[in-house]
């Protein structure tokens, strides 16, 4: 994408096909009309970042994820292939093979629902790692009915005889991790945006002792709070765009879900008891954060795998050149 022009004009585009959508097929269908998947193979990182921004923003769900690690794994992403994410706060490839048998469990978008076929990418003792692709009617498939029915998820388990499997690298894996979580980094940070706006929005039209509560110091400091976590997570995602590596990723993914526990605590703090209920739309967009920061690895189970790692290396990784 050439300039700034451009980006404003997929946001107003990708805003204008998908506001007000619940169904996530067709939220799907209308990233493909504007050209979604052409321009994630032009330029995946400002595709990524606009049209996950839009998907945060207006609390829509999609199964672009699918199009993200299956262009990254080198996979024609055709629209009944979904993939099997690894397990809640997970990032273990979700399958394993062994005597010929295989056997997965793990999470799925939408996308899952009404597949043709399921891509599992598999890992086995020697570290070496696989994909194959498994017939749907083969899965287990069933909805996730958690704190956020709206995003979609589905729980998927697969067992039996092993189809076919291919080599994958893993760097190849790894590379695809790392962008999958700054998509999903990017969705938390276009919600995060969206519940510091309505509590915002509320601090200004709520009027207590005469006067919004805008002006009081405490509601003041509780927005300014949230605004700099807001902040904090462009700045992780500005760096893992600037130098991408598995370990900007994995910090920006780890700055989303500290980000959003941040906001949406002040939020709900600033809105009160409006916040709480079902009529406002302030739950709709904390619940999707935290579905979404358990996808490709927890803030919590990331912090603590990166600290693994400068202990075990005694060296620390630039993220970013100063």
């Amino acid at each position: 994408m050439s300039d700034a022009a451009e980006r404003s004009a997929l946001q107003e585009a990708a805003r204008a096909a998908i506001a007000g959508v619940r169904d996530p097929h067709v939220v799907d269908e209308a990233l493909r009309r504007i050209g979604w998947l052409e321009l994630l193979a032009a330029a995946p990182s400002d595709a990524i970042e606009v049209v996950f921004g839009v998907l945060g923003a207006t609390n829509a769900a999609a199964s672009a994820l699918d199009d993200v690690l299956l262009s990254a794994l080198g996979v024609e992403p055709p629209a009944d292939l979904a993939v099997v994410l690894p397990a809640f706060a997970s990032w273990a490839p979700p399958g394993r093979l062994a005597a010929r048998r295989l056997e997965a469990q793990g999470l799925a978008t939408a996308r899952a629902a009404g597949a043709r076929a399921l891509l599992v990418v598999c890992g086995q003792a020697s570290s070496q790692l696989s994909t194959v692709i498994v017939p749907a009617e083969r899965a287990q498939r069933r909805a996730v009915r958690g704190i956020d029915p709206g995003a979609g998820l589905h729980e998927v388990r697969v067992a039996g005889d092993a189809p076919a499997a291919e080599p994958l690298l893993r760097e190849a894996w790894e590379a695809a991790l790392a962008l999958g979580r700054r998509a999903l980094a990017h969705e938390i940070a276009g919600a995060s945006r969206a519940m510091l706006e309505l509590a915002c929005a509320h601090a200004r039209e709520r009027v207590q002792f005469g006067r919004p509560i805008a002006g009081f110091q405490a509601v003041r400091h509780r927005l300014a709070d949230a605004l700099v976590a807001v902040e904090a997570l462009d700045a992780a995602l500005a760096a893992a765009r600037d130098a991408p590596s598995p370990e900007s990723a994995a910090a920006a993914k780890a700055v989303a879900g500290r980000s959003a526990r941040t906001v949406g605590a002040h939020a709900q703090q600033v809105l009160a008891g409006i916040g709480f209920t079902t009529e406002h739309p302030f739950h709709r967009f904390l619940k999707r954060t935290i579905a979404l920061e358990g996808l490709l690895g927890s803030a919590d189970a990331i912090t603590l795998d990166l600290g693994r790692r400068l202990l075990a290396t005694r060296r620390v990784p630039v993220l970013i050149e100063l």
